[in-house]
């Protein structure tokens, strides 16, 4: 399946079945995220069969239900939110690709079982599983809202901004700006609040992806 098809099909879920993941899955995914870390410098870890982590009040409040395994995204305080957007999107549509479920959790959880070490920070949370359902589409923005658009734009440009539309960002804000300049060159920009750092990571992975343009 083409990566563009992942992301449409790709929803936020916030409840699951008790159906474990698979041990092969699970390969999958720990040989990806080792990958990330040692590329990336990060410290995203997944964690499964753990409970605790949303069982909690936080958890409810944000609907969550079933939730057993979730991924953490760590990192040094001296890195940028950003990476672990672009990266941890990366892990997102690859448990899309494998038929699990995914939600961005910012606050609404527990405490998680991840490793924190002296001089790293946690970010926020990927719940992961198999969902009750696949999730739906939220409303989005229009192209001219979130980018200078005009007549005869590139194609490799309008794809990926279609990709960068179909990103999951912190309430559904989509908080980003791209600009297409006169020599091809790409200037995005987010707005003020917060994980929107975070959410500019995610447009940006959608975005190169699918254009096949670095930004």
């Amino acid at each position: 399946m083409e990566i563009i098809e992942l992301m449409k099909e790709r929803h936020s879920v916030r409840q699951y079945t008790d159906k474990k993941i698979e041990k092969e899955k699970r390969e999958v995914l720990n040989a990806l995220i080792a990958k990330i870390n040692q590329k990336a410098g990060l410290h995203i870890q997944i964690i499964y069969d753990e409970p605790k982590c949303f069982n909690s009040m936080m958890a409810h409040y944000g609907k969550f239900d079933g939730v057993n395994n979730y991924i953490a995204l760590v990192r040094e305080k001296s890195k940028p939110d950003e990476a672990l957007g672009y990266y941890g999107e990366q892990i997102v549509l690859k448990a899309q690709e494998l038929g699990l479920n995914t939600c961005w959790v910012a606050m609404t959880h527990g405490k998680s079982k991840a490793q924190i070490d002296k001089g790293e920070k946690l970010v926020c949370l990927i719940s992961l599983g198999y969902g009750k359902t696949a999730g739906a589409a939220h409303k989005s923005k229009k192209l001219s809202e979130v980018c200078n658009y005009k007549k005869d734009m590139p194609e490799w440009f309008l794809s990926g901004m279609e990709a960068a539309l179909l990103a999951p960002t912190a309430m559904n804000r989509q908080k980003f700006y791209f600009e297409l300049l006169p020599d091809n060159s790409i200037k995005i920009t987010c707005g003020k609040g917060l994980y929107t750092k975070l959410d500019l990571g995610i447009v940006k992975y959608h975005f190169e992806v699918v254009s096949g343009k670095r930004i």
